[in-house]
């Protein structure tokens, strides 16, 4: 039996051209939603052949529910790959391809020298913690390192480019088994440290993409990617700075208030962090909590994406002052702008 469900399949239109394109395509007669990542798998057209990879759809996952171009047998058969590349993403698989890793501009180790670097565990809370950086510490240059514990492909969140080309964020590297960045890193330390050392951010945001795996256990969560992206910063002699997880609107009672993928991030620290924490709220405990400021009024304002969960700031208040307070604290964190 093979784990990976491919159907083969037919282009019927190209819905929404990029580097993620959204297709339409018709396998056994019926029309689906498909992604095509073209530094992957090239250009595509309608009437491309194709083999889709259906699984997620497949089982109604809701961040994943669309069909993935695997190969475009009509015009993805001739790539030549990356020019001078000899490291591999996605390595002895069948989607493995070669990178320029960004490690390759800063090869000597050196202390990140108390950059502050913001941890994630859910995509939804970048843009907030990007926004709220910007307004407290103009100018200053801030990168994202997408790691594991959501979608892997770079390419998948509109939220990244639309931060990019706002200058919210000033760089984007995929690291580890994350791909399709602005930069590649082979690793999370790697990231951070080319980030800081070779690309001049001021900070960085490390999380995962869109999407999160879950399987309500106290591990078993893509969030839990916070715990070695913490201890990642530590290590470089940054400063970790936990953007927790809250929540007044979510109907599952693991993730209410201070929800369970943060709480155990915090236990299972090996040493104190720097924890945002919004505006009224009191949070105890053996990390350094620090308050901050929560314009939620601006962010709606702003254009930004707001939603979490398909849940507004009316329905999830807390869920976005949380992240704005991340940023604030991340932003009154830079030093030098």
């Amino acid at each position: 039996m093979s784990a990976l469900v491919l159907r083969r399949g037919s282009v019927t239109s190209v819905d929404r051209p990029g580097p993620a394109a959204e297709l339409t395509v018709e396998v056994a007669g019926e029309r689906r939603r498909a992604v095509s990542y073209e530094a992957m798998t090239g250009p595509v057209e309608p009437g491309d052949d194709v083999v889709v990879n259906t699984a997620a759809a497949d089982l109604g996952l809701g961040s994943g529910g669309f069909d993935i171009v695997h190969v475009n047998l009509t015009r993805g058969l001739e790539a030549t790959g990356a020019e001078g590349a000899h490291v591999m993403k996605l390595n002895y698989t069948s989607l493995q391809h070669a990178i320029h890793p960004a490690e390759e501009r800063a090869p000597e180790l050196q202390s990140l020298g108390g950059a502050p670097i913001a941890v994630i565990s859910l995509h939804g809370q970048l843009p907030c913690v990007a926004w709220a950086a910007a307004q407290a510490r103009p100018g200053a240059r801030i990168g994202f390192v997408q790691t594991a514990g959501g979608a892997l492909p770079g390419e998948l969140s509109r939220v990244v480019q639309e931060l990019l080309d706002r200058e919210l964020l000033t760089g984007h590297i995929t690291a580890g088994p994350a791909f399709g960045g602005r930069d590649e890193a082979i690793s999370t330390p790697g990231a951070l440290h080319a980030g800081i050392r070779a690309f001049g951010w001021d900070a960085a945001i490390a999380g995962p993409g869109p999407g999160i795996l879950g399987s309500a256990t106290a591990l078993g969560h893509g969030g839990i990617a916070a715990l070695d992206n913490a201890h990642a910063a530590m290590a470089l002699g940054a400063r970790a700075l936990i953007v927790p997880r809250m929540s007044s609107g979510d109907p599952r009672p693991r993730h209410r208030d201070l929800s369970h993928h943060t709480d155990t991030v915090l236990r299972l620290l090996l040493r104190p962090a720097i924890v945002a924490v919004p505006e009224g709220l009191q949070m105890a405990g053996e990390h350094e909590y620090r308050t901050g400021a929560a314009d939620l009024d601006g962010y709606r304002e702003s254009g930004l994406p707001a939603r979490t969960m398909g849940r507004s700031p009316d329905e999830d208040e807390l869920f976005f002052r949380a992240a704005l307070a991340g940023g604030s604290v991340l932003g009154g964190m830079i030093d030098g702008v």
